[in-house]
């Protein structure tokens, strides 16, 4: 071909790379082993941009890593359960089995096309019963363990979806699918015990320093949320339902003696005992309502409104014995500490606009220097610490020591103990629909609820229902799943008709991908314990929170309970969370219809030009602007490859990159291209498998490209330069085709290498090469570049002084002064001052 036609040679490169397992891999091996991975997919059956890109990270780094002696670990697979998969296939009327395989084959078919390096044979789905049969059986032991519990619990709803809502698919009040009104139901749910891990995965965090961004681990220290200090209780003015006292949860025990009111959350157990029969209890009930349909994560955002109602019922202070007003408020969360929160104006800024707003008393209990101040004047809480003031016996003790102090005391009253609590709660992982994991548990008339035998795992999703059209489950209404014998003693029961929530495929998947298709158990111990933990791992930072916590717990606990390996603490070694691809400035949308169709972009281009401009563009970390010209350049760049190729095929040789020599490099044109490819290797392969700064990597290759047209134009016809040229070609090749590797097989081949250039080992730098016989000295008056220089690398001051002052513009920029001072940078510049 006299011009790159990507569409005459890509699909032949992989083909040969299909059927020839090229990208296979086993944990039976001597090299050192590299686990790259991106966060799989959901199937929805077509890629977008910010797939490809995200792939194309870790393909690149991927295929420079087995380059560099690594054995590379590459796998993919699919998200395949869930409620998106769900809603569209009832959307086109179709089963979502048959959507969801559907949507699979046709990505796996797009993901071919784009040359990715994965290794095919691990390829595995969640919604395939050898998949999820495992995490049945990680239920039923995370159930023995004590590790899952089912309580009923107020639950975000939507009732379109007819499912519970995880707090992140809640957005502004509505659902993320359907954009219907959320609400709150009390449902009986199954919940995980993450929050038995919140001490090891908040520590934990610290192992991660310098290798995941710090913006996620800030984002992950601040989901857990760790408070020390105290529970203090307060009884009740009038004992309700056999309790004569709530409990509350402060990190400023030293404040107490300015509780002016006693706020619970609308949810809290012994709310509505404590308002029955209150002159108020029709309105506080509809304050109730209001509330509890709240959105719960703006509930606890800093600039919400706070909003609050009187109940009429009160508390007795522990230490004062004066009575506490009982206050509703939207900001206080029953799932959250004890449900309830001291109200201390003074020394709190929520507190603080909570009184103002509804003229509660403002009491100053801590002070700068000990002197009491006028409350009635301030603009805000004083929230730091000082001395106790306003306290009784504590008076004129700093804050920090009273919080010890009063703590104490209380103790010793049994009214309160110093404690810790967590931000982080339970995990619910309920779902009221049908496409997801069965939750292996019967109910029993007799014998209550009932784990599965393990003998009779995996319990499987009937695939033959018919889904209703307003995505109610149908599981509940199909007798010969629900209808079943107990396993414990044989007698009739009903099966658990919710499905798990589908972040729990996603909190194992990687470790299953070490041993995908074993099937005697969940792991190979050999496999896992080689491979992990993911020493890459790719993926959106919308995923910071929620999945890479559940994903670190389900390691720990898998590890504790035996299902993996001592001292595999955490899954991810390194986090890298790449930028979004914008059209316009803008977040690509098909409800906006600003999208890039990336097939059509490869039908147009090539895939190899896809891959380059998505890599090239910006630092995978950063949004970058899909640009018409910005393909079209990247397009270009590979045709000046393929042309410069085309037009030296004649003097080309087939040897290895990097494997001209000095003595080939006779002239100063060849030793500058020479060191050009050796300066490419180096900084090449430093940015694509170390520094994973592909843009920087490609700038490079760009350079020794154009020092190569350079180099073509003026060089003569000795062996040795053609040596240098066809090494350079080669490094061109070897350096580029991670990048765009099936132009750069196709090349290779022609060239006449032996092998892949996919299976070639990354070119080796020689750092003499490096080293230049001259270097280029700037040459400066008075601060202002008036010249260069070309002298000997390594030339002392003295010469480039004399240099300097020797060289015609230099000297025209001085005539008529006198020289005050030369400035010798060595290596860089001289500055000659002159007045």
């Amino acid at each position: 071909m006299d011009r790159y036609n990507p569409k005459e040679i890509e699909h032949k490169w992989q083909e040969r790379w299909e059927t020839s397992h090229t990208f296979a891999c086993s944990h039976k091996s001597d090299k050192p082993k590299y686990y790259v991975l991106e966060m799989f997919p959901y199937p929805s059956g077509n890629l977008h941009m910010g797939h490809v890109r995200n792939y194309c990270i870790g393909d690149v780094l991927a295929r420079a890593k087995r380059m560099q002696g690594f054995n590379v670990l590459h796998p993919i697979g699919w998200d395949a359960f869930g409620l998106p998969a769900e809603n569209a296939a009832i959307k086109h009327n179709t089963h979502p089995g048959e959507w969801t395989y559907s949507n699979i084959a046709n990505m796996r078919g797009q993901m071919k096309r784009l040359g990715y390096s994965y290794d095919w044979a691990r390829e595995l789905a969640t919604c395939r019963p050898e998949y999820y049969r495992w995490e049945q059986l990680f239920f039923l032991k995370f159930l023995e363990k004590g590790l899952l519990y089912r309580k009923e619990a107020p639950q975000n709803w939507c009732p379109s979806c007819h499912t519970v809502l995880a707090n992140e698919q809640v957005e502004d009040g509505r659902c993320w699918r359907c954009d219907s009104l959320v609400e709150q139901k009390d449902l009986t749910q199954w919940f995980l015990r993450i929050t038995a891990y919140a001490d090891e995965l908040l520590k934990d965090l610290d192992l991660l320093d310098g290798h995941w961004p710090d913006r996620v681990l800030a984002m992950q220290r601040n989901w857990i949320g760790k408070s020390e200090g105290a529970e203090i209780v307060f009884k009740l003015e009038k004992p309700v339902a056999g309790q004569d006292s709530i409990s509350v949860f402060t990190t400023r025990p030293d404040t107490v003696y300015g509780v002016s009111f006693v706020t619970m959350a609308p949810e809290h157990p012994l709310v509505q005992e404590i308002i029955k029969g209150l002159p108020d209890e029709e309105a506080l009930q509809a304050f109730i309502t209001k509330v509890r349909n709240m959105d719960r994560i703006e509930r606890q955002s800093e600039t919400l409104e706070k909003l609050g109602m009187a109940t009429g019922a009160y508390v007795i202070h522990p230490l004062t014995g004066k009575k506490v007003p009982i206050w509703l408020g939207n900001f206080v969360i029953a799932s959250y500490g004890t449900g309830a929160v001291m109200g201390v104006a003074a020394h709190d800024q929520r507190d603080f606009e909570f009184a103002r707003k509804y003229n509660l008393p403002i009491t100053q209990v801590i002070s700068r220097d000990g002197s009491i101040e006028d409350t009635a004047g301030w603009e805000c809480a004083m929230t730091e610490p000082g001395v106790m003031v306003n306290s009784c016996e504590f008076d004129g003790t700093p804050s920090t020591e009273g919080k010890k102090k009063v703590t104490a005391k209380l103790e010793s009253m049994q009214m309160g103990r110093a404690t810790t609590t967590f931000r982080l709660r339970d995990w619910n992982i309920s779902r009221q629909r049908y496409w997801g994991a069965p939750i292996p548990v019967v109910y029993c008339e007799k014998c209550g609820v009932v784990p599965e035998k393990e003998e009779n795992l995996p319990i499987l999703l009937p695939l033959d229902v018919k889904t209703f059209p307003d995505g109610k489950s149908p599981l509940p209404a199909t007798p010969s799943f629900v209808e079943c014998s107990c396993p414990r003693c044989g007698g009739h029961a009903r099966r658990e008709t919710d499905t798990m929530d589908t972040f729990v495929e996603s909190s194992w998947y990687f470790a299953r991908y070490t041993s995908a298709r074993e099937e005697s158990a969940a792991f190979d111990r050999e496999a896992l314990s080689y491979w992990m933990p993911v020493d890459q791992y790719i993926g959106g930072v919308e995923h910071a929170i929620l999945h890479l916590l559940y994903a670190r717990f389900f390691t720990k606990a898998l590890r504790d309970f035996g299902f993996t390996v001592p001292g595999l603490d955490e899954p991810f070694k390194s986090l890298l969370t790449q930028g979004m691809v914008l059209l316009d400035g803008s977040k690509m949308s098909k409800s906006k219809g600003n999208i890039v169709n990336p097939e059509e972009m490869i039908d147009k281009y090539g895939a190899d030009t896809v891959r380059l401009f998505c890599l090239f563009a910006a630092p995978p970390e950063r949004d970058f602007d899909w640009t018409d010209s910005g393909i079209e350049g990247a397009s270009r760049f590979l045709q000046r490859i393929w042309r410069l190729f085309q037009d030296s095929q004649e003097i080309m040789l087939p040897i290895p990159a990097a494997s001209s020599t000095a003595a080939d490099a006779a002239t100063p044109l060849a030793k500058d291209l020479r060191c050009r490819e050796h300066a490419t290797i180096k900084k090449a392969g430093e940015d694509m498998g170390t520094r994973c700064q592909f843009n920087t990597a490609i700038s490079s290759i760009m350079e020794l490209v154009n020092a190569m047209y350079l180099y073509r134009g003026k060089m003569g016809d000795s062996e040795g330069e053609r040596r240098v040229f066809s090494s350079a070609m080669a490094t061109v090749l070897t350096t580029l085709s991670p990048i765009a590797p099936h132009m750069c097989e196709e090349l290779w081949a022609i060239m006449g290498q032996e092998g892949m250039v996919s299976t070639q080992n990354w070119p080796v730098c020689d750092e003499q090469a490096l080293v230049r016989d001259t270097q280029t000295i700037a040459l400066q008056v008075n601060g202002k570049l008036r010249g260069t220089v070309d002298l000997p690398t390594g030339a002392d001051k003295p010469a480039l002084e004399a240099a300097a002052l020797e060289h015609p513009s230099v000297r025209k920029f001085t005539a008529g002064l006198t020289v005050q001072r030369v400035i010798v940078v060595p290596g860089k510049l001289v500055n000659i001052v002159a007045r």
